[in-house]
C-alpha cells in the first residue's frame, strides 16, 4: 500500500503543468496594452501545452513555469505588435525557434501573412504541428538558413528577430532590395541595442522597452534610402 501511495504521488509531482486560465491570459495581455477574444485565448492555451509537451523531446525553452512562458515568450512577442502598429502586412520571422515572436503575433493579428524560417528541421517541426492543431491560415514554415532565402520568401514588409547571433549579416540580408522589407525588428538587449546603432546603413527608432523587463527592448528600424545619383552639370 504504501508504494502505490507513493507511486501515487509520484504521478502528482510528474503530471505536465497546465496552461494559464483565461483570466490570468487576458490580466497579462493588459499589463502589454494588448487584448484578445476567447477563441485567441483558446489559442494560447493549445499553443503552450504543445510547447510543454515538446518541450520534454526538444530543448524549446529553457521556462518550464506556464505563467512564465506567457510573459516571457507570448505577451514580450505580441508587444511587438503594439510597438510596430502592425495591420495587415508580410512578415518573416528568423531564427523562430519555438514561434516566438512570429506566432504569437500571428495569433492576435490573424491578417498577417506570416513566414517563419527555422533551420533545425525538430524545431521546425514542431512549428509545422503548432501551425496545424490552431488551425492557423496563412502561415509558411520554412527548414532553411535565412542567407539561403531571396525569392522564395520575397517581397515582405517586415523582417523580425528574437534569436539572430551575428547582426552585420543578418541586417546586409534583411536590407537587400530583392527582400524589399520596410522595417526591421529586434527583441534585444540594450547593449546589443547600441551595437546595432552602429551599424551603416539602416535608420533606428528609440529602443522600446518591454514591459517588466529592465534589459529588453525592442528595436525597430528602416533601411537607409540610397542616394539619389548626382546630376550631370550643364
Amino acid at each position: 500500500m504504501r508504494y502505490k501511495s507513493e507511486l501515487g504521488l509520484l504521478k502528482m509531482q510528474t503530471k505536465q503543468p497546465q496552461p494559464p486560465s483565461e483570466k490570468a491570459i487576458l490580466r497579462a495581455l493588459g499589463e502589454f496594452q494588448l487584448a484578445a477574444n476567447s477563441s485567441q485565448v483558446l489559442q494560447i492555451q493549445q499553443y503552450i501545452a504543445l510547447l510543454l509537451k515538446w518541450n520534454d523531446k526538444i530543448n524549446l525553452t529553457a521556462i518550464r513555469d506556464p505563467l512564465e512562458i506567457l510573459y516571457r515568450h507570448f505577451c514580450e512577442s505580441m508587444f511587438g505588435a503594439v510597438v510596430m502598429s502592425l495591420e495587415t502586412c508580410r512578415l518573416a520571422d528568423v531564427g523562430s525557434g519555438g514561434g516566438f515572436p512570429g506566432l504569437p503575433m500571428k495569433i492576435i493579428h490573424p491578417e498577417i501573412d506570416l513566414v517563419l524560417i527555422e533551420s533545425n528541421v525538430k524545431k521546425a517541426t514542431f512549428l509545422t504541428e503548432v501551425v496545424r492543431e490552431l488551425g492557423l491560415n496563412g502561415v509558411r514554415v520554412l527548414v532553411s538558413r535565412y542567407e539561403e532565402l531571396s525569392e522564395e520568401v520575397a517581397p515582405l514588409d517586415v523582417i523580425c528577430s528574437r534569436a539572430v547571433g551575428e547582426f552585420g549579416p543578418f541586417l546586409q540580408w534583411a536590407g537587400a532590395s530583392g527582400l524589399g522589407a520596410q522595417k526591421v525588428a529586434l527583441w534585444i538587449g540594450g547593449q546589443d541595442a547600441e551595437l546595432v546603432r552602429q551599424i551603416p546603413g539602416w535608420i533606428w527608432a528609440e529602443s522600446r522597452p518591454i514591459p517588466h523587463s529592465l534589459r529588453r527592448f525592442i528595436l525597430v528600424g528602416s533601411p537607409q534610402p540610397e542616394p539619389e545619383p548626382a546630376k550631370p552639370s550643364k
